[in-house]
């Protein structure tokens, strides 16, 4: 990358609004795991994970190793390893999360924990962390750890296996050490945790605003599309199509509508054709003139 391409990337207003979220995101994980799994001794994967067995282990022989600074030092050798193989914009993003995550564990070790019980304590942690995550991954970035461990395995020794298989070795491969330091009621608690913490990241990620979108074959195509746009103010766009069975040709309408204006939809469709064929499929986020504007979400 030349430095007019680095000045370009450094005073670019995205940027600078994707380090923010870094920050959020990477200070939410933080203290999930300082405040929620490690007071549980829930291993969820990770350096993390790894980091709370080592503090367990240290803290049993009188010689305590916090969190957050194993973290940091699992992190530099495979920093100094994903310099030379991942793209210099991504690798600054890495860098800046995981270090930034370094201070988040060392900060949280000061702030109060919420009084909870084991059930809770995994639970809000994996929304605390599905969250942290969510705003890192909007923003391009990762935080380091077993997500950069398994880039430099397929790059270098595994290269015919996918990644998300290399992830998969490697974080349960740590949760099976946790099991074995902490014993099955602690590993079935943080399997929940895992679960939750997916869940919300992926809610992160995609967006709540959940819309339907619909497939409507109909011989009234036409009466069907106006009106629809003048009693929902919704567009349609008209596919040309054939059935395979009759060889007709027809007009399919596709509609994306909100959730709670599906049922308006479907009257409007059966009020003008009782035979129309309609499908309705889930759709998890729509940018466009209607909906959410595309660089609104930059």
């Amino acid at each position: 990358m030349n430095t007019e391409a680095i000045k370009a990337q450094i005073f670019n207003k995205k940027t600078w609004w994707d380090y923010f979220l870094l920050s959020i995101g990477t200070f939410l994980l933080g203290y999930a795991i300082i405040a929620f799994w490690d007071e549980w001794s829930l291993v969820t994967g990770g350096l993390s994970g790894l980091a709370i067995i080592v503090a367990e282990y240290s803290y049993q022989v009188g010689f305590y190793i916090p969190i957050w600074l194993t973290n940091f030092a699992l992190n530099i050798p495979l920093l100094v390893l994903g310099y030379f193989i991942i793209p210099m914009r991504y690798f600054l993003r890495t860098v800046y999360a995981s270090q930034f995550l370094t201070f988040a564990l060392w900060v949280s070790e000061f702030l109060p924990v919420p009084e909870s019980n084991m059930l809770l304590g995994t639970v809000f942690g994996g929304v605390v962390a599905g969250i942290g995550l969510g705003l890192v991954f909007r923003a391009n970035g990762t935080t380091g750890g077993t997500t950069l461990m398994a880039e430099i395995i397929k790059r270098k020794i595994l290269k015919h296996v996918s990644l998300a298989t290399i992830l998969f070795g490697v974080d349960t491969t740590i949760i099976l050490i946790g099991f074995l330091v902490f014993g099955p009621i602690n590993t079935m608690y943080a399997i929940i945790g895992i679960f939750v913490c997916a869940r919300v990241t992926d809610v992160m990620i995609e967006g709540m605003s959940f819309s339907k979108a619909t497939f409507i074959i109909s011989k009234d195509a036409d009466i069907i599309s106006q009106a629809i746009l003048r009693e929902m103010n919704r567009g349609c766009t008209a596919i040309d199509s054939h059935g395979m069975f009759t060889k007709t040709p027809q007009t399919m309408l596709l509609c994306v509508v909100p959730a709670k204006q599906i049922v308006h939809l479907k009257d409007i469709v059966y009020a003008h054709d009782e035979k129309a064929f309609v499908i309705v499929a889930d759709v998890r986020e729509v940018l466009g003139e209607g909906f959410k504007i595309g660089k609104d979400t930059l």
